[in-house]
């Protein structure tokens, strides 16, 4: 009963829509009917500005990070810990507080990863940047990022223990499942990459060529 109530928890703490709550709050906005449409935290910069976007970008990560943490808060040692951050990411894509229909999951991913294996984290958001830099478009980097860490995953423990001493079969599994789920989710963001319209953001190589220093 107890373990069946704190993966209801985790599910809750997943189901907070960060994106709405701060826009109808602080802005009078629903993001649900501007830009995108999407709950996140993309879409909160693209509507609601810089501020809004990091503060539901913290959010929807410590989200991740608390649900992943409920077995070690309540001492629980017979189930891995990545099951409740699964929780919190299917509360964020189907949150019960806005109606089901939710984010596409990457930051709660992340806080899903930060608190169960913090050093691996660390190298996949260096991972994420450094592909950000590159494409400078945020939805292209989740899903190229996903990939790789995916494959990391395999790879890791046996090129660079220190970041993941040993394979995880579980973490690689979910990892495979959250990286369909986030394609499957970006389905019109790879058309507008596919037609050259996806949105793009004021930082790295891409942006730096369409506005040169003069």
């Amino acid at each position: 009963m107890k373990i069946a109530s704190l993966f209801l928890l985790a599910y809750l703490l997943g189901s907070i829509p960060s994106g709405v709550w701060i826009g109808k709050i602080f802005f009078k906005k629903d993001i649900r009917n501007y830009g995108s449409g999407n709950t996140g935290t993309t879409n909160t910069f693209r509507v609601l500005g810089k501020t809004a976007g990091f503060v539901v970008f913290l959010m929807d990560l410590l989200k991740g990070s608390l649900a992943t943490c409920l077995p070690y808060i309540f001492h629980i040692s017979s189930i891995n810990p990545l099951w409740f951050g699964v929780f919190a990411i299917l509360g964020h894509v189907f949150p019960i507080f806005a109606g089901f229909k939710g984010g596409k999951a990457v930051a709660t991913s992340a806080g899903m990863l930060l608190a169960y294996h913090p050093l691996f984290f660390l190298y996949s958001l260096i991972l994420f940047l450094i592909i950000l830099f590159i494409t400078s478009t945020v939805s292209l980097t989740s899903m190229i990022s996903l990939v790789l860490i995916t494959i990391s995953t395999v790879f890791i423990p046996y090129v660079a223990p220190t970041l993941l001493s040993e394979p995880d079969w579980l973490l690689t599994l979910i990892a495979i499942v959250v990286t369909i789920f986030i394609f499957i989710r970006h389905r019109e963001n790879i058309a507008r990459i596919k037609a050259g319209t996806e949105s793009t953001i004021s930082f790295g190589l891409k942006n730096k060529k369409k506005h040169p220093q003069k």
